[in-house]
């Protein structure tokens, strides 16, 4: 998950965006669009960053500023790794660091599935069908789980690099993207945060069968 908004909460603790952030985020939103138009239309592969540039009126310079790979295009939302950490880190300082995991996943995924549910579906398929898609999630969730790490760390005391500590964020970013996997390859029909959550009570019950 990863973009440039923040999570959903009460709207007057919600920071209004400036005039330059509104700007960016509104390329970001144009440029998404645009790819999921074009490869609704033509399919993935036949998409390209220069067709992508032209629907969403900007140039192929600017849509790798915001976007390094077509991948990340379809892979985005508008939840970034900052956002999560400092929504982690705004959890109740007692509460157990997968208990403040499973609380964010699921007001994401919740937020994602009200506001973009369509772009869920198509990015679930995609993760499925194309293998570079696939590749690329499984490096992002993995820069997501070092950078979720230092939220964890500091909530429990431990360093960041603690292997108990990158084990554990890792677990949890495995287990997302394996619901994510599991969700699209069953049709989207389960309902993907209760998903989640039986994903995180299996860590929590220490992985038995």
């Amino acid at each position: 998950m990863a973009a440039s908004a923040p999570l959903p909460s009460d709207d007057a603790q919600q920071p209004r965006l400036g005039l330059r952030e509104r700007k960016k985020l509104k390329t970001r939103v144009a440029i998404r669009e645009a790819t999921y138009r074009l490869i609704t239309d033509q399919g993935y592969e036949a998409t390209t960053v220069e067709q992508i540039a032209a629907a969403a009126e900007v140039s192929p310079s600017t849509v790798f500023r915001y976007f390094p790979t077509k991948e990340d295009i379809v892979l985005t939302d508008e939840f970034d790794d900052p956002v999560m950490e400092a929504a982690i880190r705004a959890r109740p300082a007692d509460e157990p660091p997968l208990e403040s995991l499973r609380a964010v996943l699921r007001q994401a995924v919740e937020a994602i599935l009200a506001d973009q549910p369509e772009e869920l579906l198509q990015r679930s398929k995609l993760m499925l069908e194309i293998p570079a898609v696939r590749a690329r999630m499984t490096e992002t969730m993995a820069e997501t789980s070092l950078l979720l790490s230092r939220a964890v760390a500091d909530r429990t005391g431990r360093d960041e690099g603690d292997l108990e500590v990158r084990v554990f964020t890792a677990s949890v970013m495995a287990a997302l993207r394996e619901v994510t996997i599991y969700w699209a390859e069953h049709d989207q029909k389960e309902n993907l945060a209760v998903l989640v959550d039986r994903a995180l009570d299996s860590l929590e019950g220490g992985l038995s069968l």
